[in-house]
């Protein structure tokens, strides 16, 4: 199985651009995806592709109910589905994950049991077979240190960081190669990064010198697409989608970025040995779309 976590310390990267348009990328080539994305904020993952109907619920069963012990009904139930990927949407409750686990460990520790509030994500996962059930997870957490952090690197194992070509992303890199290190020391478990995605890039030679300092793997490197990910949050979908179906016409410099899209699929898939059944050719528009 792959799996990863999408997370930058800067926002404003296309963090949960880059999560769903992968997701998108390894689910048309045949691969069995499942995201579970952990920002309480609006303007989220949920809300790009369409499945955050509930998100302000009272009534609605969600994640972090699942990961305190106190569901409503079974973790598929909690399943939405949108482009061939599985999505776990946000709910506001998750503004309030610190405090619910907080008080859950305070009551393991009262009846002298072990409880560790950063696996509860990952106890969740296992418990409802998704090892079993699917070939790709991802998470997409909030851009900042945070128990939804530490519960999606505890159940992922693995980083895939997007990376503003500037300064100030380099910095953010290197605070998240150190955070990585911390938290595999702290939770004796190994915490690798897949790739770095650099993105925004346009061609400069600050740019290309800052790119060239990372130490991280950097298969693609996406140019400067505003406009497209722009029409992706309008239409709430993803940029295969939003090209094939909200253009009037392919344009020729964003067909390459979703062959981009797909060709870091593929790489981020042979990482972890995971063969897609029926890739397409990168950027290839009616791949899997129905007559």
């Amino acid at each position: 199985m792959l799996s990863y976590t999408v997370y930058s310390e800067a926002g404003g990267v296309g963090k949960s651009s880059l999560t769903a348009n992968l997701a998108v990328a390894h689910a048309r080539a045949g691969l069995d995806v499942l995201v579970v994305p952990l920002d309480p904020q609006d303007g989220d993952l949920s809300r790009l592709l369409g499945v955050d109907s509930d998100r302000d619920s009272s009534d609605a069963d969600n994640l972090v109910r699942h990961m305190v012990n106190a569901p409503k009904g079974p973790f598929e139930d909690l399943i939405r589905t949108a482009e061939g990927v599985d999505i776990v949407p946000e709910h506001n409750m998750l503004s309030d994950l610190a405090d619910h686990l907080a008080r859950e460990q305070k009551k393991a520790e009262d009846f002298g049991d072990a409880y560790n509030i950063y696996a509860q994500l990952q106890r969740v996962l296992q418990e409802a077979g998704v090892g079993d059930d699917y070939d790709v997870l991802i998470c997409d957490p909030p851009a900042t240190e945070s128990d939804h952090l530490y519960n999606a690197i505890f159940a992922t194992r693995n980083l895939v960081i997007p990376v503003e070509p500037s300064a100030k992303g380099r910095a953010s890199v290197e605070g998240l190669e150190e955070l990585a290190t911390n938290f595999a020391d702290q939770l004796n478990i190994d915490v690798g990064v897949l790739a770095a995605v650099p993105n925004g890039f346009k061609r400069t030679n600050d740019q290309k010198e800052l790119i060239d300092e990372i130490e991280f793997p950097t298969p693609e490197v996406l140019g400067d697409r505003t406009s497209l990910l722009e029409g992706c949050w309008k239409e709430q979908c993803s940029a295969f989608t939003y090209e094939r179906d909200h253009r009037d016409y392919p344009r020729d410099h964003e067909l390459e970025t979703l062959a981009q899209f797909d060709r870091l699929a593929r790489y981020l898939e042979a990482e972890a040995g995971l063969e897609a059944p029926n890739a397409p050719e990168p950027g290839e528009l009616e791949h899997g779309v129905e007559a």
